[in-house]
């Protein structure tokens, strides 16, 4: 009898304890957040990567804030998979749903990008590239030029050590060439109409002013126009290097030069009377920045236009801006690409064009 008496305890204060671990769980799983409320700070920091995307524009460039945001914009889309890998992480619900805005923005801006939009035949082929003022072999580089069998080359960064060397390595493969300052344009057909554009360079910065006297860095041209004869008609062909930009610890990112020559720039090519115009050049910013709304108001992209990928040319080694650019008004885009590193720290950029 006792026997059974204590054994009824026992199931008593057995099923007691399971009671009250019962309740226990109940209450530690009632106190989890859900997958809608895990990840706040995850969802808000997808949220606002959405926003800086679909609002880069107005972003302040005070500081040159704005440019840098978006000469590196297509970057941004990095932070994506980061962000999903930690949302899944945390399963969080939010953080998840709250990605589609990146996602969806970072797709329709740069989303078309991705796919080859080339097709074959072309009247042209047109190759721009800055030769780095620090280029150590200009010879070797004029034959990797030549070698792409370009029609139209244009050539920035010229110093006046290596013209020489570019005009040796290149006269056979193009009859007719003219250099204006630390640029040039070289052509298997005729040249006429060459003139100097003023882009506002006053006082010469970067790596091309060391190899430069301080009159010549205020004197020196940075932009040329000419009209090459084609078959099919005249074509007027620029050729720019813009200023260069600098980071300061104290200014920013500095980018008054260039964005003084953009207008400038842009203001030339709007008064052009040819309706068939190309611009080659190194614009030391991507077409994402809000500097060259001028001169895209006026031109379009050959490699957004009949590209495949983003034709990124900067830096040699590891290039992450395009800021050297083809760009055209009145002639088809066929195709565009980019050329194999040279002995500059810049790539050479490509494009076939039907005139």
């Amino acid at each position: 009898m006792e026997q059974n008496s204590q054994d009824g305890a026992a199931r008593r204060d057995t099923g007691s304890a399971t009671w009250r671990a019962g309740i226990r769980r109940a209450i530690r799983t009632a106190g989890r957040p859900g997958p809608w409320k895990r990840g706040r700070v995850l969802a808000a920091l997808a949220l606002l990567l959405g926003l800086l995307l679909l609002l880069h524009a107005q972003i302040t460039d005070r500081g040159g804030l704005g440019s840098l945001v978006e000469t590196f914009l297509p970057w941004w889309g990095l932070f994506i998979p980061v962000l999903l890998a930690a949302a899944l992480w945390r399963r969080s619900a939010s953080a998840v749903v709250a990605l589609l805005l990146p996602v969806g923005v970072w797709l329709s801006l740069f989303g078309p990008l991705l796919t080859d939009k080339s097709h074959a035949g072309s009247d042209l082929t047109v190759v721009s590239h800055n030769v780095g003022a620090d280029n150590p072999d200009p010879a070797g580089t004029a034959r990797d030029l030549a070698a792409s069998q370009a029609d139209v080359l244009a050539l920035e960064e010229i110093t006046p050590q290596a013209q020489g060397a570019y005009e040796k390595e290149l006269a056979k493969a193009y009859p007719h060439h003219t250099v204006r300052g630390t640029v040039g344009l070289w052509s298997k057909l005729p040249l006429s109409g060459i003139r100097t554009v003023d882009v506002a360079m006053q006082g010469m910065v970067g790596p091309l002013a060391e190899h430069l006297s301080a009159e010549e860095k205020k004197a020196t041209p940075r932009a040329l126009r000419a009209t090459v004869a084609t078959r099919q008609g005249p074509l007027a062909v620029y050729v720019a290097h813009l200023g260069s930009v600098r980071v300061n610890p104290r200014t920013g990112f500095v980018t008054s030069q260039r964005d003084d020559g953009a207008q400038a720039l842009a203001k030339a090519i709007g008064a052009e009377d040819n309706k068939r115009v190309v611009l080659l050049g190194d614009l030391n910013g991507t077409l994402d920045d809000r500097a060259f709304a001028g001169i895209t108001s006026h031109l379009r992209s050959a490699q957004d236009a009949a590209g495949d990928g983003f034709g990124l040319s900067w830096p040699a080694k590891f290039p992450m801006a395009r800021i050297d650019h083809v760009l055209v008004r009145g002639v088809q885009p066929d195709s565009s690409w980019v050329l194999p590193a040279t002995g500059s720290d810049h790539r050479p950029v490509a494009a076939g064009i039907t005139v």
